[in-house]
């Protein structure tokens, strides 16, 4: 008798993304050891065989909160990487946000350890404030995840979003008018290399839940996810139960199918005005508002939002109606005065050229 349908699911998802890492390895290492003599097999036992280089088992991480979708990840990614070529450790980050955050990160490392997973630790971050406390807390935790990566030589870091934070992710883009690229919602794979690779997208979460229930895993449910004081916490409990009372069931699922979409076009547009961006700057590099001008509206506010970033304004606190306030120096020009942007990035209009800089 084979495993429950939804450990069966989520075992599924992970091994699916388990094999595209182990494949990504073993061409890297075959392209660093192109030049070798002996042959490079990826997956054979290191030192067995004459003359076979082998590649080194990489390390894949799991980030995990201990909440069910992290648990039901860990447990998957435990369980695949016993079959496979690989090693398996996980990481929590505790976010000191609650009383007794310390013991809870602490009990999340020892269930991570019970599971197998090697290395399994805790990782303490300070949460500022800038672009309010879900933002400040989330860049705490990637730049916490970015760096175990890094310290632990990690080729991948799994994460439990599933189609439900999917939908919210969608719904939470349009509410802040941020344009197709927010309303892509999380790609499958993101980050540095792609370092993050999100194995239940195509899951909902109830199938997470049933899968920690019937292998007794013990789960811990966040109280900031039913806070109100959090918008996405409002979305959860408030916003999505509306919607599916409203419009009926299947809601969740095309939010997930229009991220999918949305990204698709944001891929599209992107890679024009990526295209675009050398033919519309003068000598020095600077941004030519004529030019610019005669471009379409979104692959010139892709244009500008780049040259924002890059002047270094966070990605995660640029809003489309930040970008829009730039277009009009180029679309609408009277005369303005400079714009405060966010990350103290300034943006003017000079001799016919868009300069931004911090200020």
């Amino acid at each position: 008798m084979g495993p429950h349908p939804a450990v069966a699911a989520i075992r599924l998802a992970v091994r699916r993304v388990l094999h595209d890492v182990l494949n990504e390895h073993s061409r890297d290492h075959s392209r660093d050891h192109h030049s070798a003599e002996t042959p490079v097999t990826a997956g054979a036992p290191a030192g067995r065989g004459t003359g076979v280089r082998t590649a080194p088992e990489p390390l894949v991480l799991v980030a995990c909160s201990g909440g069910a979708d992290s648990m039901a990840l860990a447990s998957a990614l435990a369980f695949e990487s016993r079959k496979l070529s690989l090693r398996a450790g996980g990481i929590t980050v505790d976010h000191g946000l609650q009383h007794g955050s310390d013991l809870r990160a602490a009990e999340v490392v020892s269930r991570m350890t019970a599971l197998g997973l090697d290395p399994a630790e805790s990782v303490a971050v300070r949460v500022g404030r800038e672009g309010g406390p879900e933002a400040a807390a989330r860049d705490a935790r990637y730049a916490a995840l970015d760096a175990a990566a890094e310290r632990h030589g990690a080729a991948a870091i799994l994460l439990g979003h599933t189609r439900d934070d999917q939908a919210e992710t969608v719904l939470l883009g349009l509410a802040r008018g941020s344009g197709t690229r927010s309303l892509s919602g999380m790609a499958a794979v993101s980050g540095a290399a792609g370092r993050y690779r999100r194995p239940f997208l195509e899951l909902d979460r109830q199938t997470a839940r049933k899968a920690c229930m019937v292998q007794s895993l013990p789960v811990w449910d966040d109280p900031h996810n039913a806070d109100p004081a959090y918008t996405r916490s409002r979305l959860r409990q408030e916003g999505l139960p509306a919607l599916e009372k409203a419009l009926g069931k299947g809601v969740v699922e095309a939010l997930a199918r229009t991220a999918q979409l949305s990204r698709d076009d944001a891929d599209a547009l992107d890679a024009w005005a990526q295209q675009a961006d050398a033919s519309v700057r003068d000598e020095a590099g600077l941004l030519e508002c004529a030019k610019l001008f005669a471009l379409p509206p979104a692959v010139r506010r892709r244009i500008v939002r780049r040259a924002v970033i890059e002047a270094g304004s966070p990605a995660g606190s640029l809003f489309a109606r930040h970008v829009e306030e730039v277009d009009k120096l180029i679309t609408s020009w009277r005369g303005q005065r400079a714009i405060n942007l966010p990350g103290r990035v300034v943006a003017r209009r000079q001799g016919g050229r868009l300069v931004i800089r911090q200020g």
